[in-house]
């Protein structure tokens, strides 16, 4: 189990490890505290953040938006499934796709190279979250 942001709590609670926002002090400061072995992730929106991520440690990233998302308005527009595609071929760890991925559009990001999806409306209330999770295990 990964806790966003807080790796205080981590380690109390003899966590997985953390996923970091963009702004947050970054995977080096996170792994200087951890438990070796740790995970850690980092939410990236631009490909330098998440060659940066990459070169401080970080064990995967979750990138986007790859498309347009209400909540994901305030960091930019969205990168498109070709800058998805770029940053996948470039990075060393695995992406994540994030931002208006729905289950109509997640097997594009497969397709262009991410190593899975993270949603929030994937598993909003009223969805059927246990075939919206078949699905998107068979991808």
């Amino acid at each position: 189990m990964l806790i966003n942001e807080r790796t205080d709590i981590a380690i109390a609670a003899g966590l997985g490890g953390v996923h970091l926002p963009s702004d947050s002090a970054g995977a080096a400061a996170a792994r200087r505290l951890l438990p070796a072995g740790s995970l850690v992730g980092v939410s990236c929106h631009r490909p330098e953040e998440v060659f940066r991520a990459q070169e401080e440690g970080a064990g995967f990233v979750v990138f986007g938006p790859v498309f347009d998302t209400a909540s994901k308005r305030g960091y930019g527009p969205p990168r498109g499934l070709s800058e998805l595609a770029a940053v996948c071929r470039e990075a060393t760890i695995p992406v994540l796709a994030l931002g208006g991925v729905t289950r109509a559009n997640a097997a594009e990001c497969a397709r262009a190279g991410a190593a899975g999806v993270a949603g929030i409306s994937l598993f909003a209330p009223g969805e059927d979250c246990a075939s919206a999770i078949a699905e998107l295990k068979a991808l």
